[in-house]
């Protein structure tokens, strides 16, 4: 096992205007599960094919343990990458394709198949070790890419979306398994997403990306209640934060006919007169009055809750709320969307940034 650090990495790509990865400082710890998350472009993928040594290094390092690997070919950087696809070799069976970089390796017969039996047993594919991949399951044959990785025993796993193959329910189920693997056998891990749900249970920490930048890395927990900024308080969660644009006057931030105080501190810190309310569904509930007045635009029913798509009085802005299951309410409904107060955010919506509490 070892660490894995980024020192101001870059990936530039010919021809692009910006960096594909740009200046990444971030440090995977030991034994941690570290989920790179963010949207389609942000360089999330590109950024574990750096640390795979298959995208060239344009400016920094990389490290793993104490080893500057930035200019080390992949076969030596002791690592195992599991790709989106599964790339099995359609004529070899399941022991044959867990153990195919074993035998490359010239390891011995008896060792090499101690290994695959090792790794059959932690995944549960010991049945099925005589069948070739064309008799497989799409989570059978995700769990084969996965033996190939462990039977290798290297520092560190890097997982390319492993799971965007996968149908819905086995999505679950199969994220779930890769999380107690990787949990019992301890290895370092990198693995990247697009979905945040994947992100937000599978991972020790979540690395949010946007257009190449580190936005913040952090437990989900912190995440979730702590957002650095807008567009991380906008990514994370779902449904996604509410984020209301709001103006301050002398009672604080006013967005239609909901109005929340602001300190002096949080006053100071505005770069103008622009603020952004941010509040999650669930921090939203159906009062009387003394909230948002909306107007209810559809009810999606989930069977144990149920979100209320609203559109505030005044505005074109969407407001999502969360009730309890089988709600009384309809399409056209008035309601008052009243916050907890303690669920409130607040962002300079010029520079995005969170303001201080």
């Amino acid at each position: 096992m070892a660490t894995v650090t980024f020192n101001g990495a870059s990936r530039i790509y010919s021809g692009a205007d910006t960096p594909a990865v740009d200046a990444l400082d971030l440090e995977v710890r030991d034994g941690e599960f570290l989920v790179l998350v963010g949207p389609s472009g942000c360089g999330k993928s590109t950024t574990l094919r750096m640390l795979a040594g298959l995208e060239p290094v344009d400016a920094g390092e990389i490290l793993i343990g104490n080893v500057d690997v930035t200019h080390i070919a992949p076969q030596n950087r002791d690592i195992a990458m599991v790709f989106q696809s599964y790339a099995l070799y359609p004529h070899m069976t399941v022991a044959e394709n867990i153990g195919f970089h074993l035998k490359v390796k010239k390891m011995p017969k008896k060792q090499r198949q101690e290994r695959i039996i090792a790794a059959a047993r932690i995944l549960d594919l010991e049945p099925l070790l005589d069948r070739k991949p064309a008799k497989l399951s799409g989570g059978q044959r995700q769990r084969v890419a996965m033996g190939r990785a462990i039977v290798r025993e290297p520092q560190v796993f890097l997982m390319d979306e492993p799971l965007s193959n996968l149908d819905a329910k086995l999505r679950v189920q199969t994220r779930t398994q890769i999380a107690a693997l990787q949990r019992d056998l301890g290895v370092t891990t990198v693995y990247v997403t697009h979905d945040q749900t994947e992100a937000m249970t599978m991972g020790d920490r979540v690395a949010v990306l946007q257009d190449g930048v580190l936005q913040q890395c952090a437990s989900p927990r912190d995440l979730y209640t702590t957002p650095v900024n807008e567009f991380v308080a906008g990514f994370i969660g779902s449904p996604s934060m509410n984020l209301l644009p709001a103006r301050t006057d002398q009672f604080g931030a006013t967005y239609g006919s909901l109005s929340v105080p602001l300190t002096p501190e949080q006053l100071e810190a505005l770069t103008s007169a622009a603020v952004t309310v941010g509040v999650r569904p669930n921090d939203l509930r159906v009062g009387a009055d003394g909230g948002l007045n909306s107007t209810v635009r559809f009810v999606e029913e989930l069977g144990s809750e149920a979100f209320l798509y609203c559109i505030a009085d005044g505005t074109d802005h969407e407001v999502v709320a969360r009730t309890d299951g089988l709600s009384l309410l309809q399409t056209g409904d008035r309601v008052s969307l009243v916050p907890n107060p303690t669920g409130i955010h607040l962002f300079d919506t010029k520079t995005g940034a969170r303001l201080p509490a």
